[in-house]
């Protein structure tokens, strides 16, 4: 029977909340993850966190899919422009 692993990577900015969720995954994650960190700061990374659905870091992908915690985030410049992005302080 073959050794089964589950492939966890993380994709990371290099900051200290990317680094906190670095150090919980690694924490939580058990013999059988093999773990790697991805640096959004190479295109190469940036156009698999795309191809992934990724819109803000950090974000974990588990076996190939995107974590549900990590999806339906990112920015959202309609939300800003209601709370005040680009209108004028009268």
């Amino acid at each position: 029977m073959a050794n089964k692993r589950r492939k966890i990577q993380i994709f990371s900015a290099g900051c200290s909340v990317c680094d906190d969720v670095i150090r919980a995954v690694k924490d939580a994650a058990c013999p059988s993850c093999d773990i790697e960190v991805l640096d959004m700061k190479s295109p190469d990374v940036k156009r698999k966190a795309t191809g992934l659905g990724i819109k803000s870091v950090p974000a974990v992908v588990i076996d190939g899919k995107l974590a549900d915690c990590c999806t339906a985030r990112g920015v959202d410049v309609g939300v800003l422009s209601a709370v005040g992005l680009g209108q004028p302080i009268a």
